[in-house]
């Protein structure tokens, strides 16, 4: 009856998925395999992750909202032995950091330390780091403002953030950002808009795909939650393109976002009224079609787990099912599953 319902909720104007297949058609999928029920780092959720020199970084994250606040880094080449580069890193603000790789570094910036306590702060300073023990401030005081739950991409040479909040517990609708600014180094940085035309937003995600900046779903917890699954693009940070105005996965915040073979993927997430965490994974070579990926044994509803594309596979660690979790799963999408009647099962608005 579940599937019934999701399948007619979408018939006459998003993706149909597995229900389009004709009877006798349906594949069961790709499998999600578990790597390890318990890797060597505590089970956490918020965390910031990279991928970088063929190995997955995991870096600090959240234990639980009065301490203690975690700024260890941990790394893995097959997500099931995890090595410890560093107990703790230069850097605190830990807490929906924003991480990527730039210039052959990975970089942290933002973040949120001490949880719901009265001294509980944002951040815009930014560090980098070869080796994930070492870090370099690039920044004490970055152009945009202290912030948590920012997305951040690299393209045209540059580092990319945009939106985020500046107050996680303690915020107002006015702590919202949909500003973007960039920067060629890490400490220099420009406002390119200080007003995107998407809704100001935070725990959204972004990529770099197809030459274009893409801004996807998100929202706010506190003090009031809000959630959305439209979908933006563009290639200058300053003129934006909304290529879908509802996207068919549900409104959510808290999600993972990557690129795999050449499409979006946006992997899990929380919505609320009623509290939900999501395990559904969806895929998109254009941002306005997508398509749910039908598969088997998959992991346990969770959100602000970490994502990562290493070795033609999509990983999936950590995360917060209720409580944290500490488990590695990992994927590959054959690529007859992503050409499969390609556009068949799509029925434009």
């Amino acid at each position: 009856m579940i599937a019934l319902a999701v399948c007619l909720g979408t018939l006459f104007v998003f993706t149909l998925g597995a229900c389009a297949d004709p009877p006798g058609e349906q594949s069961p999928g790709p499998s999600w395999v578990k790597v390890t029920e318990h890797a060597g780092w505590k089970p956490r959720d918020s965390a910031g992750e990279v991928a970088y020199g063929g190995r997955m970084w995991l870096l600090g994250g959240w234990f639980n909202s009065y301490g203690p606040f975690p700024n260890d880094v941990w790394t893995s080449s097959d997500g099931a032995d995890w090595t410890l580069a560093t107990p703790q890193a230069a850097w605190v603000h830990a807490d929906l950091p924003t991480t990527l790789v730039f210039e052959n570094k990975m970089w942290i910036m933002g973040g949120w330390y001490g949880g719901r306590n009265p001294e509980a702060s944002a951040s815009n300073q930014v560090w980098s780091s070869t080796d994930g023990a070492e870090w370099q401030s690039a920044t004490e005081n970055a152009g945009w403002s202290p912030r948590l739950g920012a997305a951040g991409v690299v393209l045209d040479g540059k580092i990319w953030i945009l939106g985020g909040v500046e107050k996680y517990f303690f915020g107002d609708e006015h702590s919202l950002q949909n500003d973007v600014w960039s920067s060629t180094d890490g400490a220099h940085w420009d406002l390119v808009t200080r007003n995107a035309p998407w809704a100001p937003r935070a725990y959204h995600g972004a990529v770099a795909f197809d030459g274009k900046l893409w801004v996807l779903g998100g929202g706010n917890y506190l003090p009031a939650y809000e959630a959305h699954n439209d979908v933006w693009s563009s290639s200058d940070g300053v003129h934006w393109t909304k290529v879908a105005a509802k996207a068919p996965w549900a409104p959510r915040i808290w999600f993972s976002t990557v690129v795999y073979k050449d499409h979006l993927w946006l992997l899990g997430g929380w919505s609320n009224h009623p509290s939900k965490n999501w395990n559904d994974v969806w895929y998109s070579a254009d941002g306005k079609d997508w398509r749910q990926l039908v598969s088997q044994n998959v992991w346990s509803p969770r959100h602000e787990h970490s994502a990562y594309v290493l070795e033609d596979k999509i990983w999936i660690a950590g995360g917060n099912p209720w409580p944290c979790t500490n488990d590695v799963w990992q994927i590959e999408v054959p690529d007859a599953v992503l050409k499969r009647r390609a556009g068949d099962d799509t029925l434009k608005p």
